[in-house]
């Protein structure tokens, strides 16, 4: 009582509290710990192989305070996915764009969602590993739609200044170009070494990647473009040779169908 008194003249947290404090930002470093862990072991062994034991003993804990902090190794799962999202969502908030000049903030956009992918090879294996398991696990989550909203929104609102100017067309949904952009970042990094034996070409150069990453800005941009219709000719006048164009790769002639 008097060592409480004692600090509260002097104007320092009482020790009660001060004991709180300490107790309540190791639990969070535990618990950070231990989420850490998961991840890399989770896109490592996948959710079948990830064990709570390889994950504590990875985090230097111990069972118990999985089950402590997330209830159970589903629970623990669940939090690793809604952590990667989380990331990325975190990853996008931070972009700095303009949407008054929506066609390189379009492009800025696209940029980012096929570099964060090649970044981030684990966010990639661990939704391979959620969709083995048909989405079961993240579908449990409260917070899984509020990742995707943000990145909705913000192409929402860039395809709304484009349409305002006269650069996009007003048919295109948000949620469309956003499966678009995303697939054609995802597939090339999910599958990046079976396509590089399958097409026998390296794809992890960086020329490769430049070459794809332009060539994706260049269709979707194609495809908001307001000058863009059904019945006319999409195809680039015989004289135009776009960036994409001049970084494409050699043919590789041993994999020709003709032979030749």
């Amino acid at each position: 009582m008097a060592e409480a008194k004692a600090a509260a003249r002097k104007g320092l947290p009482k020790p009660a509290t001060r004991r709180t404090g300490v107790r309540e930002a190791a639990a969070q470093a535990t618990r950070e710990s231990i989420l850490r862990a998961a991840t890399k072991v989770f896109a490592k062994y996948g959710y079948d192989g990830g064990s709570v034991e390889k994950i504590s003993k990875a985090a230097k804990s111990y069972d118990r305070m999985i089950y402590y902090y997330f209830g159970s190794k589903e629970g623990l799962f669940i939090a690793v996915l809604e952590g990667i999202y989380r990331r990325m969502d975190d990853a996008e908030a931070a972009l700095d764009l303009d949407a008054s000049r929506p066609v390189e903030s379009l492009a800025a956009v696209i940029r980012f969602v096929l570099g964060y992918y090649r970044r981030n090879p684990e966010f990639v294996t661990l939704l391979n590993t959620e969709n083995l398991h048909k989405g079961r696990h993240i579908a449990k989550s409260l917070r899984a739609r509020e990742y995707s909203s943000r990145a909705i929104s913000i192409i929402s609102e860039i395809l709304a200044s484009g349409v305002e100017q006269g650069l996009f067309r007003a048919d295109v949904a948000p949620r469309d170009l956003y499966l678009l952009i995303a697939s054609t970042g995802y597939f090339y990094t999910s599958n990046r070494h079976t396509l590089t034996a399958f097409l026998g070409e390296p794809l992890e150069t960086a020329e490769a990647v430049a070459h794809w990453e332009d060539f994706v800005i260049e269709t979707v941009l194609r495809t908001v473009d307001a000058g863009t219709s059904e019945e006319e000719d999409t195809t680039s006048p015989p004289h135009k040779v776009n960036k994409w164009q001049k970084s494409l790769p050699v043919p590789n002639r041993a994999r020709s169908s003709s032979g030749t």
